[in-house]
């Protein structure tokens, strides 16, 4: 699967790194949703500077057992269509370095 950015893990537990496509350069951070009512809304935001772009959900590989956290991202960069990516471990970075795995909608 194609990454489509990197991020690193703060010792908050939010996210920073890139968003990279063939035509977007964004820095972005992942930061854990303080308003989480219920199970529902997003575990995470995902912002570029102060526009959020996106939500993340903690979810579990029913194949691994793995923790990942599924990402939707929407900006008028990106079309009338969202994104969809995987955050997961990045295979090269250690505990701290996690891969944006893009998942193709078609």
């Amino acid at each position: 699967m194609p990454a489509i950015g990197y991020v690193n893990k703060d010792t908050n537990g939010s996210f920073k790194g890139q968003l990279r496509t063939l035509s977007i350069r964004a820095e972005i951070t992942i930061v854990a949703n303080a308003r989480k009512a219920n199970d529902a809304q997003p575990d995470y935001r995902v912002l570029s500077g102060d526009v959020e772009i996106g939500a993340g959900w903690n979810r579990r590989s029913e194949s691994s057992g793995r923790d990942y956290v599924s990402l939707s991202l929407a900006a008028p960069e990106f079309g009338p269509r969202r994104l969809y990516a995987n955050l997961g471990r990045a295979a090269d970075g250690g505990d701290d370095r996690f891969a944006i795995i893009w998942n193709p909608a078609d």
